[in-house]
């Protein structure tokens, strides 16, 4: 059984409900207050860069799910003025109640004036272990409850603070399986007018952020959605100025990459560093699991487009012409027959933005989505674009 729940804390009276220590809550945002102790950091990508920070941090109920669980992903969509930004933690505790260690599950500001946002490697601990951006249960392990902490940092003596307006958790215990059967088609065809571009004409450029386009394939997706959203408000995406330092074509791509990159990982492709790249702009963005694409048909049908991450060897994905370990690409619509519509920032049939939109079968796509992944999605929308009702049967997974 594929067990998977997704929690978040995004407005004043959900933040209110947790522990505070130097935080407060302005309007629907976590905001720094009076600071209760200080940290100092030692950025680890630049030579002699330590520094000291204020430092508060608010601290979720503790949350026990309705199944023992073996991974976690956190998302959180917050703003790291100049001198700021924030460290995302989780406690768990395993199948007998024990408590585990404190786990960071992602340092990270907007740009580099502050920190270099990464990942922390080598955390291991009897329990769980972190992999990039996921809490993954040790071999023959458990856990049966989290706990999210969100730490908020300032250089000490000034009064800039990051805010942070959502914070949350998916969590799951997954069938090892091979294949699923492909889930029934609803009827809905629908194709969503999502902008095609392509990773592969960014090859070269910005070799710093792991070589270039051809690895660009998550940063290169959020840029589609961001554009997407950008019909129905300019303010959801970066301003021209944003990305003025980059070349043509398309430079919104680059500038998603160097706005996603995790310094520890060397790549672009951290799952909550994308999602908290568009949460920037207005938007509501997080990472979680679906079970199939019948739930995908749902966001569709809503107007909501979805990145996925998919793995495939050479023909498993017929009309892809390549095979990946790892790639993620937009979900736009379906046919009338069920397949899945899809832009493909990867697609080598030619490398330009015109071959991007591409049509896969449907019992193929969900057999390189579903099992490959656990079904990882990112949903990216604005808050006055509801997102479908979740199934009131399984614990909810938005």
């Amino acid at each position: 059984m594929r067990h998977i729940a997704y929690q978040q804390w995004d407005c004043a009276a959900s933040f209110t409900r947790g522990h505070r220590s130097g935080t407060v809550v302005v309007e629907d945002s976590l905001r720094l207050g009076t600071p209760r102790s200080t940290f100092r950091y030692t950025d680890p990508f630049v030579t002699g860069t330590t520094a000291e920070y204020d430092v508060g941090t608010w601290t979720s109920p503790c949350i026990t799910t309705a199944f023992p669980y073996t991974e976690l992903i956190p998302s959180w969509n917050a703003h790291t003025p100049d001198g700021t930004w924030i460290q995302v933690s989780v406690r768990g505790s395993s199948e007998d109640g024990a408590p585990s260690k404190a786990y960071i599950l992602g340092r990270w500001a907007e740009d580099t004036s502050a920190i270099h946002r990464t990942s922390v490697p080598a955390q291991g601990g009897s329990l769980a272990t972190v992999s990039v951006d996921t809490l993954i249960a040790r071999r023959g392990r458990t856990l049966s409850s989290w706990q999210l902490s969100v730490s908020l940092f300032r250089v000490t003596g000034t009064e800039t603070t990051p805010s942070v307006d959502l914070i949350g958790a998916m969590v799951s215990a997954l069938p090892d399986v091979a294949q699923v059967e492909v889930s029934s088609f609803g009827g809905a065809a629908r194709d969503l007018d999502v902008p095609a571009y392509s990773q592969e004409i960014h090859r070269g450029h910005h070799p710093a952020y792991n070589h270039g386009g051809e690895a660009w394939c998550s940063p290169t997706s959020i840029a589609m959605i961001l554009d997407y959203w950008r019909r129905v408000d300019p303010t959801y995406g970066p301003p021209e100025a944003a990305y003025s330092d980059f070349a043509p074509p398309d430079p919104w791509v680059d500038y998603a990459a160097a706005s996603t990159f995790d310094w520890s990982y060397d790549g672009a492709g951290n799952w909550p560093f994308n999602t908290a790249y568009a949460g920037r702009f207005g938007l509501e963005s997080f990472v979680t699991r679906l079970r199939s694409l019948g739930e995908a048909e749902r966001f569709i049908g809503a107007g909501v487009p979805l990145i996925v991450s998919v793995s495939f060897g050479e023909g498993e994905l017929s009309g892809s012409g390549y095979g990946t370990d790892g790639h993620l690409m937009v979900i736009r619509g379906f046919t009338a027959s069920g397949d899945v519509i899809v832009n493909d920032p990867a697609s080598h049939l030619d490398p330009d933005n015109a071959s991007v939109r591409a049509v896969y079968d449907r019992t193929e796509f969900e057999n390189v989505w579903i099992p490959r992944s656990g079904g990882i999605a990112y949903v990216i929308h604005p808050r006055s674009v509801p997102l479908p009702a979740p199934d009131p049967s399984t614990p909810a997974n938005w």
